[in-house]
């Protein structure tokens, strides 16, 4: 559902310049759950990014649900959704409204709007709380209400940045409940980044680590695991030993993007709490 080969971001002139992500490269297969970790700076939003048509590629070629992410931008927009950091709904009108609004730009038929809008709403819990205004909404309320607008036209693959970011314990729960039966119902790929060690645990079926912008490792939570070294007597290695293990080295000082991405971190945690 997702292929990448050696995909490759620069940011400034030069060629030479160190590149934000390096020659990434990566199968998907349908229906799976991938998790992307690394710290801030590592390059995961601007991967994520590139494969939503929002960053031009600087090298390499992907490939999404079949179409050509570089020749055919139109046709991959059309079958991902995408939940990003920052939030992206509008407070000032209804979570109907909203999903309207996304309704037209993705060219639901007038006549199956309104059935399709109802359905999503029900679907992620908040057919009650159609007609409130978005700012009177919680915060996971909120990030599932994103979820109703990257899903609405029904994309067999959905990219989330970050989604449980600022959510209470039951908020983000819920939050996990609702993909694993976007894949179980639709059979729905997601491609997913999150900080959340447990999160990645539970969700995903395979994860990469992203370290200065190269994949340093990939397997399933339990082979990633494996690869940590433990001495006697201690239990059995987390994943947050995974991330520690693989990033120990990442410098404290390290890339506008940390500032940046923990910037935006934080604002949207500020307001979805």
């Amino acid at each position: 559902m997702i292929e990448i080969h050696e995909l490759t971001k620069r940011f400034g002139p030069k060629p030479t310049s160190k590149p934000a992500v390096d020659r990434f490269s990566l199968t998907v297969e349908p229906g799976e759950v991938f998790g992307l970790l690394g710290p801030n700076g590592a390059g995961k939003s601007t991967l994520i990014k590139m494969l939503t048509t929002l960053l031009p590629a600087s090298g390499g070629r992907a490939a999404i649900a079949g179409c050509d992410l570089g020749r055919q931008p139109n046709r991959v927009q059309r079958r991902i959704g995408y939940v990003p950091q920052a939030l992206s709904v509008d407070g000032t009108l209804t979570g109907y409204e909203n999903l309207l609004i996304l309704a037209k730009l993705y060219g639901v038929p007038r006549r199956q709007r309104l059935e399709r809008i109802g359905a999503a709403l029900a679907y992620v819990g908040l057919d009650s709380v159609a007609h409130r205004m978005v700012n009177t909404y919680s915060g996971g309320m909120i990030r599932r209400l994103e979820m109703a607008q990257a899903t609405l036209h029904r994309p067999p693959v959905l990219f989330l940045d970050e989604p449980t970011v600022g959510l209470d314990p039951v908020a983000r729960k819920a939050m996990w409940d609702l993909i694993l039966q976007l894949r179980r119902d639709y059979g729905t790929t997601v491609f997913l980044t999150t900080h959340f060690m447990e999160e990645a645990d539970v969700l995903c079926d395979r994860i990469a680590m992203l370290y200065q912008g190269q994949q340093v490792a990939m397997g399933t939570p339990a082979a990633l695991k494996a690869t940590v070294p433990q001495t006697e007597g201690t239990p059995e290695a987390t994943m947050d030993d995974v991330f520690i293990h693989y990033t120990r080295n990442s410098p404290t000082t390290d890339t506008e993007g940390r500032y940046r991405d923990t910037s935006t971190t934080r604002r949207t945690a500020q307001r979805l709490g």
